[in-house]
């Protein structure tokens, strides 16, 4: 871990690794809606954070385009379209609908965590980047406890914020190993992603506008009546 040639922005890509993956168990474990889109906020910019200290340490234009794009998609663009098209009354919820409590989340989270860790060591010895060994589990663990996230959480918008970390931890991971990937990636995510949250936060709003819920549990039991 500290063979890098570059201890400095090494320590400081580890640091910022760790409070990534603490914003990825913290989704999982909030007990609010709004307090999930700001922990995918932050998430977002430690995965900004990451990228500029490798596009520094390593050169790459790439990289810190990317950086700058991550900036204006995922901590601005997409909070404010959910914040638009959602009802404000989602975020005012007191208690999100899960399907575990939250002990029994974050000890399945840690679980998860471990896992990422054994899934992504075999794979290190195949990456010659120095910050793969930092970013590369801690990028599979995010991409896992999203997937969880979705599995755990009953409600739209807290799945949807599941499914947006879990691609935070796809490019987490995925600015270590291949650092010079083109920017047409991240500019066609910038472009999806965007207008996924716009769509999801458009349905959310008028389903619970018209059935005031939205809950996916209830509205599927809704459907079979």
């Amino acid at each position: 871990m500290n063979s890098s040639p570059f201890p400095v922005i090494f320590a400081l890509d580890a640091l910022t690794g760790a409070l990534f993956l603490l914003t990825a168990i913290g989704v999982v474990a909030t007990r609010q809606v709004l307090a999930s889109l700001q922990l995918y906020i932050a998430q977002s910019l430690l995965l900004t954070s990451s990228a500029v200290l490798l596009g520094i340490a390593l050169g790459s234009v790439h990289l810190l385009a990317v950086a700058a794009i991550t900036i204006g998609t995922k901590t601005l663009l997409i909070p404010w379209l959910l914040r638009r098209t959602v009802s404000a009354e989602v975020y005012r919820t007191r208690e999100i609908d899960r399907v575990l409590n939250i002990p029994s989340s974050l000890l399945l989270a840690a679980v998860l965590v471990v896992l990422a860790y054994a899934v992504a060591n075999p794979l290190l010895d195949a990456v010659k980047v120095p910050f793969a060994p930092i970013n590369l589990p801690l990028g599979v663990a995010a991409m896992f406890l999203g997937i969880f996230t979705v599995v755990v959480r009953r409600e739209a918008v807290p799945q949807l914020l599941g499914l947006l970390a879990l691609e935070n931890g796809v490019f987490f991971a995925g600015i270590a190993i291949v650092p010079d990937l083109p920017v047409i990636a991240e500019l066609a995510a910038a472009v999806d992603v965007p207008v996924v949250a716009l769509v999801v936060g458009l349905l959310t709003r008028q389903i619970h506008k018209r059935v005031g819920t939205t809950s996916v549990g209830r509205l599927a039991a809704l459907r079979e009546h």
